[in-house]
């Protein structure tokens, strides 16, 4: 049986939506851009951590840059939306994999 990583989707998702968002408010086409490789490569982070709970590689990664880009953003414009809440998100993201990396394969998946 396989155990779902329901936050990791979720995350994925909020991002493909934020970028949706973007570009329906502002007409960014960059925002849908990284909205869709962002949430793209996280929602494949989050089938691999389904998958294998120890494979969380590619979305640590893509959590961490998210994590730098949105922070720099925020420092930069100050607007808690989106850039500081999708900082938010990610550095939450990367806290929970890091945590989830060093727990025992029993507890996988609980945070």
């Amino acid at each position: 049986m396989m155990a779902v990583d329901w936050i990791g989707f979720s995350y994925a998702a909020a991002i493909a939506f934020g970028g949706f968002m973007g570009y329906k408010r502002k007409g960014s086409v960059m925002s849908l851009m990284a909205g869709l490789v962002f949430g793209g490569l996280s929602a494949y982070g989050a089938y691999n951590i389904s998958n294998d709970p120890k494979d969380i590689k590619i979305l640590l990664v893509s959590s961490g840059l998210l994590s730098i880009v949105m922070g720099m953003r925020y420092k930069k414009s100050r607007k808690l939306l989106p850039a500081g809440v999708m900082a938010g998100f990610s550095l939450f993201m990367v806290f929970r994999l890091l945590l989830h990396s060093n727990r025992s394969p029993s507890r996988q998946l609980l945070l």
